[in-house]
């Protein structure tokens, strides 16, 4: 688990390790913002009033830009916040960090058009379900040598267009896969037809990040065109029977991408001995040192570099590490 996202870490080393790791090369106001929190005992006392649960800087931080703070310097910043402390807590205790990035799944096509269909795809950690649709986006996949590998919808270009760097052997599809059904579990579902809904997700999306918005507008109007059922619930409870639910002669896919860290080490070592108990393929894409064993199975990572930060996340294949990953879709490091 992340250190901003355990709830057993104290709040000012949370703050300290999001600014650090997470923000750093991504966001230049939560960098500020956080390491502001981090060295400012008056405010850690005053975000301890939250459960430790509800403590993370990207719920903070997004609780308070859906209620009008601006992206800034720390002191602008900590002086909304002594203000409008009621309105960011209240919203904080009723939400949770939901982001529903979609350009996840231009690191995830890869691997699920390797696999045998027709698939069936289940999300857990859904959201509002914008990565349960990899098949209704268009792709630009873009190679070191300066290569474009381009991918569209078997009805024509999409609205919502993923742009990837690729790096190493990347099993690049020809085609989209044939998916015939997906399904999706969230705690709290959002929905695409609710402007508040809406509203949280692009609150969610770190502030200099304009594509990121205009994508999830352009991937909401997407979703807003076909119905995807997601099964409120705990994912741990949920999965073996929405897995029943899949149709016969369909290759089942369980996937997630920034979900397990928000579990503790016994529910992710539950869910991880169901995806090898049920009769699915799973895809991870989470943290470093997020899914049981897989870190482990890693061997030597490659140097971080700006295609390959730090803060990569390590997509898997039933448990094997195949790639390492940005955390937002940016990039594709296929591991030989």
């Amino acid at each position: 688990m992340r250190a901003s996202t355990d709830p057993g870490v104290a709040t000012a080393e949370r703050y300290r390790a999001f600014a650090e790791v997470e923000a750093r090369g991504m966001s230049a106001c939560y960098e500020r913002w956080a390491a502001g929190v981090a060295a400012d005992p008056e405010i850690v006392t005053l975000i301890n009033l939250l459960p430790p649960v509800k403590r993370q800087p990207n719920l903070v931080f997004s609780a308070a830009r859906l209620h009008g703070a601006v992206a800034g310097e720390y002191p602008a910043f900590v002086a909304w916040l002594r203000a409008h402390w009621a309105l960011v807590a209240a919203t904080c205790l009723t939400h949770a960090t939901q982001t529903n990035e979609a350009g996840r799944c231009a690191v995830l096509l890869p691997a699920l058009a390797a696999l045998a269909g027709p698939l069936a795809i289940i999300e857990v950690g859904a959201s509002a379900g914008l990565c349960l649709r990899p098949d209704r986006y268009s792709y630009r996949y873009r190679s070191a040598d300066g290569g474009e590998r381009m991918l569209h919808p078997a009805d024509g270009p999409s609205p919502v267009l993923l742009d990837c760097a690729v790096i190493g052997p990347v099993p690049l599809p020809e085609r989209m896969p044939q998916i015939v059904w997906r399904a999706g579990i969230d705690l709290h579902p959002l929905d695409v037809h609710s402007d508040a809904d809406v509203a949280w997700l692009e609150a969610l999306i770190w502030p200099e990040h304009d594509d990121r918005r205009a994508r999830l507008r352009a991937a909401v109007a997407v979703a807003r065109q076909e119905t995807v059922e997601i099964v409120p619930g705990d994912l741990n409870g949920q999965i073996e029977a929405l897995v029943a639910r899949a149709p016969a002669g369909a290759t089942v896919v369980v996937f997630h991408t920034a979900v397990l860290a928000y579990l503790n080490a016994a529910d992710r070592d539950r869910f991880a001995a169901q995806m090898t108990r049920l009769p699915v393929r799973w895809l991870s894409n989470e943290g470093q040192s997020v899914v049981p064993g897989v870190l482990e199975r890693l061997g030597e990572a490659p140097a971080p570099s700006h295609s390959t930060p730090a803060s990569a996340f390590i997509l898997a294949l039933d448990g094997e590490p195949i790639a390492l990953t940005q955390p937002h879709g940016r990039s594709l490091h296929w591991l030989g």
